[in-house]
């Protein structure tokens, strides 16, 4: 069996989350409760917020979830597809690959983003934070994707972020960046087997690794990665690329962590508190 997972914020679908403003409202309502946190020149970053809220007020730890998934409510109603993405998942199972969603983001969240652009019958399964004991960059999500699809002989993952990279690297698995942002992936170490622009590349890709020397994929296996980057553009010949060079006129999240929300349990969906980097 050949398997495809998708990451889903900028990555099938997009939108106005603004991860800088739920930090800023998480540290307010803590502050608000506990006092001051520690100074510094860095901003606390969402993660790091969940995490505090763990070993020094877990107390409070409900209603920072609760802020998290109120932004993440309203930035879903502006959610927007990704061009290509319909595409891309047909195109995946067109090429023998069967495929997954693995994303940070709440079930509650994932469910409405899926329904409303019609993308839940094109995917296998679905893994939100709600059923990972440690969200991305933990390799957790990994583990309930390899307990439901018994025989894996190939797989890729598919995300925008550095954060997706890292995840896939600590399953095993390799990386196909879609659009990241620039400079993001070398300053994490995250060196894809491939880079793509354009999500209706991806199913050239993924055939041309069905056609490899039997189960030896053409880019790396489900095992490893390949030593270099291969650039795919639009018309899926780019050249070849070290590293995670390249760069993306799109415009991004404003947030450093550019990774959708690094919470786990939102609003006490789960019992399990997954703790992000």
């Amino acid at each position: 069996m050949r398997l495809c997972v998708f990451d889903l914020d900028h990555t099938l679908v997009s939108s106005p989350l603004d991860l800088v403003a739920m930090a800023l409202e998480m540290r307010a309502y803590i502050e608000g409760c506990r006092g001051p946190l520690p100074a510094r020149e860095e901003r606390y970053r969402v993660g790091e917020l969940v995490r505090w809220c763990r070993d020094h007020a877990p107390e409070i730890s409900t209603p920072v979830w609760d802020i998290a998934l109120d932004h993440e409510r309203r930035a879903v109603a502006s959610a927007w597809l990704e061009p290509g993405a319909r595409e891309a998942l047909a195109g995946a199972r067109a090429a023998g690959f069967a495929t997954a969603l693995w994303t940070n983001n709440a079930r509650e969240v994932t469910d409405v983003a899926l329904a409303r652009f019609a993308l839940a019958e094109a995917l296998d399964l679905v893994v939100t934070r709600d059923e990972m004991m440690e969200l991305k960059p933990s390799a957790d999500g990994w583990r309930v994707i390899a307990a439901r699809f018994s025989g894996l002989r190939d797989a890729v993952v598919v995300g925008d972020s550095w954060v997706d990279g890292l995840a896939a690297a600590a399953a095993g698995v390799p990386f196909v960046a879609y659009r990241p942002r620039e400079g993001e992936l070398a300053r994490w170490g995250v060196t894809p087997i491939a880079q793509i622009d354009d999500l209706t590349t991806l199913p050239a890709l993924l055939t041309a690794r069905g056609d490899g020397d039997g189960d030896r994929p053409l880019l790396g296996g489900a095992g490893g990665s390949s030593s270099r980057s291969r650039r795919v553009d639009g018309d899926g010949t780019g050249p070849l690329l070290g590293g995670a060079g390249g760069s993306s006129s799109r415009s991004r999240r404003i947030d450093g962590d550019t990774t959708g929300p690094l919470l786990g349990g939102a609003g006490g969906s789960s019992s399990r508190s997954p703790l992000p980097l």
